[in-house]
């Protein structure tokens, strides 16, 4: 009885040898055809970055458009990228290949920088288009299956180790974001609003025209940093642009955009914690930005004096709190906005608004005490609103003008 010469490994009464094991002799023939095909791989590597780079250039426009030291520069990634392949698959692909090390490794920052993550995706098709045109070429008789597949292993590999690099680099840059963010709206707190915190801002896309400062307290058992991501998705669907650090349990937003201060607040609101919202005024730009990040600021240490505040509120409808609280700009608002108009339209018109406060805004009251008729009563009352915008009828307008009175009587004694 002989041994057939087929390669089925059958004796010819068709059944087996019994010397011959299933998978013995076809792992001798995978490792000998792996070895015929990185013969062919390690001749033919040095063609390979040249001809990746050829198609890049014929195919994908924002390689044409690059420089040529960042051309270069791609060519030494795909060449090492090849390199490690055909290290990985001399190697019988044992190991997992260290793909960032092997194949971005030689990409300097600068390149990270200048190449987005979809760019890469275009690289790495290209390489691969590149090499499977070529396989029948490169692959041993029989290797074509075996060479295919370790083709898609290891540029799943490569793919994955993309992913990593990108998003290491996106978690260092959210860090140095971070940080400038927060050095921005610090600077704004204390005043020292100059072209080194402009370039913060710079560093971070700031352009936005005019400003204003929004002052709340940070969610319960929430993380700073998911709060200010929060607020920033927050903004983005209200097409406005934020600035946003957080100090123990108070957040500062300097929100930027030509958009209506207390509409384009609220949906920061809605991310603040538990408590009162203040929305400082309106600035022109982020020079001025301090002016309204201090008022958000008093306006919040002195809401608690008005319980029922809207949320948000403005920091100029808390005014007369801020004045009790010792805020001096919100004194001398008060003064010379409300306080010094009334007394430019002369002693009447203060003698008649303090009697009406007095008199529990009773106009009969009023107009019996100063001897006059309830319609001039009615009359300097309305032009106490026309000078100061507050009513002396509402509740809350005749708080503030009350406070407004004492503080005009404090400057003048």
């Amino acid at each position: 009885m002989s041994l057939s010469t087929d390669t089925d490994h059958t004796l010819e009464d068709g059944s087996p040898p019994p010397w011959w094991h299933p998978g013995v002799v076809d792992t001798a023939t995978d490792a000998e055809i792996r070895e015929q095909t990185t013969q062919r791989l390690e001749k033919a590597m040095g063609t390979f970055g040249t001809a990746a780079l050829n198609s890049m250039e014929e195919h994908l426009p924002w390689f044409r458009r690059m420089p040529p030291d960042q051309r270069s520069w791609i060519g030494l990634v795909a060449q090492a990228g090849i390199a490690a392949f055909v290290e990985w698959f001399k190697n019988n692909e044992e190991t997992r290949p260290a793909i960032a090390g092997e194949v971005f490794g030689t990409a300097p920052r600068e390149l990270l920088r200048a190449i987005k993550l979809h760019h890469t995706i275009d690289m790495i098709r290209v390489i691969i288009d590149v090499v499977e045109t070529r396989l029948s070429e490169l692959a041993a008789p029989g290797g074509e299956a075996q060479l295919r597949e370790a083709i898609l292993r290891y540029t799943r590999d490569v793919a994955f180790g993309a992913a990593q690099v990108y998003a290491r680099a996106a978690e260092t840059r959210a860090a140095w974001d971070a940080r400038l963010e927060a050095l921005v709206v610090n600077a704004v707190l204390r005043g020292e609003v100059d072209d080194g915190m402009h370039s913060w801002a710079a560093a971070l896309g700031w352009t936005s025209k005019p400003v204003t400062v929004i002052a709340g307290f940070t969610p319960e058992d929430e993380e700073p940093e998911v709060t200010i991501d929060q607020m920033q998705i927050a903004a983005r669907r209200a097409r406005a642009d934020v600035l946003a650090g957080v100090q123990g349990h108070r957040v500062i937003v300097i929100m930027g955009g030509d958009t209506d201060p207390l509409e384009a607040a609220r949906p920061i609101a809605a991310k603040c914690g538990p408590g009162p919202v203040v929305v400082g005024p309106q600035v022109s730009d982020l020079y001025d930005s301090t002016r309204s990040a201090q008022a958000a600021v008093a306006g919040l240490r002195a809401a608690a004096g008005w319980p029922d505040a809207p949320r948000p509120v403005l920091a100029t409808e808390l005014l007369p709190e801020r004045a009790l609280d010792g805020d001096d700009d919100a004194r001398h608002h008060l003064v010379e906005n409300v306080y010094n108009p009334m007394l430019a339209a002369g002693a009447p018109l203060l003698d008649t608004l303090t009697t009406y406060l007095e008199q529990g805004s009773s106009l009969e009251a009023t107009a019996r005490l100063l001897f006059v008729h309830p319609n001039t009563v009615r009359y300097r009352l309305r032009r106490v609103t026309e000078l100061t915008g507050l009513a002396p009828t509402d509740g809350r307008n005749a708080f503030t003008l009350r406070i407004a009175l004492v503080l005009g009587r404090f400057q003048t004694r």
